[in-house]
């Protein structure tokens, strides 16, 4: 028998939950968001799932910032070492990449249990997120799994902090 719709896996990213506060602690901005998973993050489900590839630890998985300036353009090509249309933005105190941190998977989904927190300390304006299995800021390597822009512009300012929530879903 052929199988219907309902029966399609189609995995999306999704950001329930983002939060930027003030220094003093004021909710400033909250937002949900959609991202798009690249080819790249596409590709490599079906390696590892069907081709043997190797298999990136939950542990392994991180938060990164888009910065508005420079951006032209996000695109489902874009890998970490090649997307022209964007920069990150690294004006936040951890040394490192946000680990994501999910949780285990119910309901055909997975998300992480506590926020990615990036405290900011510098003045930029943020144009979305992605994830990526390289903790490095800045850094060129790694699998990029997922983009997401922001519906506007988001500035921040040093002492702000923002918490994201991510999901991945079928």
């Amino acid at each position: 028998s052929q199988r219907g719709k309902s029966d399609e896996l189609k995995f999306k990213g999704f950001y329930p939950k983002i939060e930027i506060f003030d220094k003093d602690g004021n909710l400033k901005h909250s937002f949900s968001i959609e991202n798009d998973i690249t080819n790249e993050g596409r590709n490599l489900i079906l390696e590892v799932f069907f081709k043997d590839g190797t298999q990136i630890a939950s542990s392994s998985w991180f938060g990164g910032l888009i910065s508005s300036s420079g951006y032209s353009a996000l695109s489902a090509s874009d890998t970490m070492s090649s997307h022209s249309g964007w920069t990150e933005f690294t004006g936040y105190t951890q040394s490192t990449r946000v680990a994501w941190g999910p949780g285990s998977p119910s309901s055909q989904s997975i998300t992480n249990a506590s926020p990615m927190t990036f405290d900011i300390n510098a003045n930029g304006t943020l144009k979305g997120i992605f994830i990526t299995s390289n903790s490095t800021k800045s850094g060129t390597t790694g699998k990029l799994w997922a983009t997401g822009l922001f519906s506007a512009d988001v500035p921040v300012v040093n002492g702000d902090q923002m918490k994201v929530t991510y999901t991945v879903s079928d």
